[in-house]
C-alpha cells in the first residue's frame, strides 16, 4: 500500500511537491484558505488539478496518517504545530519543513512530542521550483532517519540527516540565509544608490572586475526579481534568522537591515517584475517616490 501523507499548507511548496510526486489522493490537505468553512476558488482548483483530497478541517487531513508535512509561512509554523498536536495520531512523524529559527522548531517539537508524535526538523535548502522533489533537504531529530526513508518513498531524492538534535538542520539553513538573503538586500541598496548617483555602470563594472562568478548585471537583476516577488515571505524568514543569531549571541545588525529591505521591496506588491535590471530599478524608485509623496 502506498504511503498516505497529511499536508498542512498548499502554497508553492505543498502544491509543487504533490504535483511532482503524483501523490493524488494519498495526500490529505488542509490549508486555512479553504479550511473551517472558508472558500477560495483558486485553492480549490489547485486541489483539483493535483487530485489531492482537500479537507475542511485539520483533523480530517491528519486522521489516520502517520506522516505529516508542515509547509506554511514562517509566522504560522508554531501555530500549525500546536493545532496538529491536538488531532494527530500518536506515533505519527511530523516533518516541520518551514523556514524558522531553531528555537521556534524546538518550541514546536515540545508541542508535538507532548502529544505523542515524533518531531523532525527539516530544512529546505533551495527554491522548490524548479528543483521540485530534487530539492536538497536536511533533517535532524530523533526520528530523522525514519523520516528520511518516508520522504524517499514519496519521491524526495536528496535527503541528508545531519544529527538527532531538533534545531540543527534549521541552524544550517538560517545561518546560511544570513549570506544568501543578505547579499540580495545589499544588492538592492548598492544598485539603487548607484543609479541615483549616476554611476551604476561603473560600480557594476568594478564588481565584475573582482568577481567572475557571473556578471553583476545578471546577479543584480536576479536578486531584485526574487525580492519583488518573495520579499514579504523572505522578511518573515529573516526575522527568524535574527532570532537565531540573537540566540547565539553573535549579533544581527545587518540581518535586521535585511528584514527591512526585503519587506519594503516585497510590500510593493509586484506580481510580475519588469524585465531587466533597469526596469526593476525604475519601478522600485518610482514606487518609493509615490509612497514618499503620499506620506
Amino acid at each position: 500500500m502506498e504511503q498516505e501523507v497529511g499536508l498542512i499548507g498548499f502554497g508553492e511548496a505543498g502544491s509543487t511537491f504533490a504535483n511532482a510526486g503524483g501523490w493524488g489522493e494519498r495526500a490529505h490537505v488542509f490549508d486555512r484558505k479553504t479550511g473551517n468553512g472558508t472558500e477560495a476558488p483558486a485553492m480549490l482548483d489547485a486541489y483539483k488539478a493535483a487530485r489531492v483530497l482537500g479537507a475542511r478541517f485539520l483533523d480530517d487531513a491528519l486522521s489516520g496518517v502517520d506522516l505529516i508535512l508542515s509547509l506554511v509561512t514562517a509566522d504560522q509554523a508554531l501555530a500549525a504545530a500546536g493545532a496538529a498536536a491536538e488531532c494527530m495520531a500518536p506515533g505519527a512523524i511530523y516533518c516541520d519543513m518551514n523556514s524558522v529559527a531553531p528555537q521556534t522548531k524546538q518550541q514546536a517539537a515540545q508541542l508535538i512530542e507532548a502529544a505523542g508524535g515524533h518531531y523532525v526538523d527539516v530544512a529546505v535548502m533551495a527554491p522548490v521550483d524548479p528543483a521540485r522533489l530534487a530539492v536538497p533537504l536536511l533533517l535532524s531529530g530523533g526520528q530523522a532517519e525514519e523520516a528520511a526513508a518516508r520522504l524517499a518513498a514519496l519521491g524526495f531524492v536528496k535527503t541528508r540527516v545531519v544529527g538527532d538534535a531538533v534545531g540543527r538542520a534549521s541552524s544550517i539553513k538560517m545561518i546560511r540565509s544570513v549570506m544568501v538573503k543578505g547579499i540580495e538586500a545589499l544588492t538592492a541598496e548598492c544598485v539603487l544608490a548607484a543609479e541615483a548617483a549616476g554611476v551604476r555602470e561603473d560600480v557594476l563594472a568594478s564588481l565584475d572586475a573582482s568577481d567572475k562568478l557571473k556578471p553583476w548585471e545578471e546577479r543584480a537583476d536576479y536578486n531584485l526579481d526574487r525580492m519583488l516577488i518573495h520579499g514579504v515571505r523572505r522578511a518573515a524568514e529573516m526575522e527568524e534568522v535574527v532570532k537565531t543569531l540573537e540566540g547565539l549571541g553573535t549579533g544581527a545588525a545587518m540581518t535586521r537591515g535585511t528584514v527591512e529591505r526585503q519587506r519594503a521591496i516585497g510590500e510593493l506588491g509586484v506580481k510580475t517584475p519588469p524585465e531587466g535590471l533597469a526596469g526593476k530599478i525604475e519601478h522600485i524608485t518610482l514606487s518609493n517616490e509615490r509612497k514618499a509623496d503620499a506620506a
